[in-house]
This record gives structure tokens, sequence and C-alpha cells, in this order.
């Protein structure tokens, strides 16, 4: 085989691998932004530990296949970038989101949510939700509220003993 042909082999499994590894992806189509703006997306995403990488449309979809992902592959036309998080499976959909609300031009195309493909509204859907570490705390709020309460009712008790006592 050509030359060529080994490397596009290479970059394909490249993607595939990505896509496997991946707890989320973000596909977006960048058409209209600038360089500056690109730049300060990227900043934004590499900041959160997100790869964000523009891969041609037919090696995407090559890899997708490879991982039984090919419902996607009807939104790799035109120009299009992806955004690869290993760990935190909001936090792509939420910095593309708000980059995508102040700079129009910026389209959310279609995700994959751990291995699960997901349409433009579910990505943004995904976007709006706290993140893991703010669910966290809703939660450890709602599990201390009852003891609080008891912790208050007690001293309540407590200080109306020690008034009749005195």
């Amino acid at each position: 085989m050509s030359k060529a042909v080994e490397t596009k082999k290479v970059v394909v499994q490249t993607i595939a691998d990505k896509f496997g590894a991946a707890a989320s992806v973000v596909v977006v189509d960048y058409r209209g932004l600038n360089v500056a703006q690109l730049t300060e997306l990227r900043k934004q995403l590499r900041e959160a530990g997100i790869e964000f990488k523009v891969y041609k449309n037919s090696m995407t979809r090559r890899a997708t296949e490879m991982h039984g992902l090919e419902a996607i592959n009807e939104h790799f036309v035109g120009p299009n970038a992806i955004a690869f998080s290993n760990e935190d499976v909001v936090a792509p959909a939420k910095i593309i989101n708000d980059f995508a609300k102040k700079n129009e031009a910026l389209e959310i195309k279609a995700g994959v949510i751990e291995g699960t493909i997901a349409s433009a509204d579910e990505v943004k859907a995904l976007a709006e939700l706290p993140s893991r570490e703010g669910l966290l705390s809703m939660l450890l709020s709602v599990l201390q509220a009852p003891i609080r309460n008891f912790a208050a009712t007690t001293k309540a008790v407590a200080d109306s003993k020690e008034e009749q006592g005195a």
C-alpha cells in the first residue's frame, strides 16, 4: 500500500481511539468564527482538559463506523471541529454552549454522550445541567438539612429548658 494510505489508516485509528475513550464528544460547525474567536474557544476547552480537533470528514466517518456510531455521520458535512472529553461528560457541552451563546456563528451539530448519539438539542440540555461538583453540593445540602434541623431543634429545646430552670 502507498504511504498516504498507511498514514490515513493511522489517523482513522487515532480518531477511533478518541471516540472509544471519550466520555463525551461534541461536534460543532465553526464556520464564521475568526481566528481570535477560535483560539479563545480552544483555550477554554484546553483549560478544562478537553481536546478540540479538526479532522477530515471522510476519516471521521470511518472512525465512527469502527465504534458503531454511524448515525452521527450525517452531521459530518462541511467544516467541523470535534471536542473530546475523557473525564467530564458535561464540560465540553457547557463550554461550547456558553461560547455559542456569545458567538452565534458557532453551531452545535451533535454529540456522543457515554456512547450514545445525542442531537444538538440534547447536547444543549446537557450543557444546562449543573457540573458534577454542583450536583454533589446540592446532594450534600439536601442530606445535611435534616441533621441541621434536628440540631437546631435540640438546641432550642435545651435553651428553653435552661430558661425554665433559671
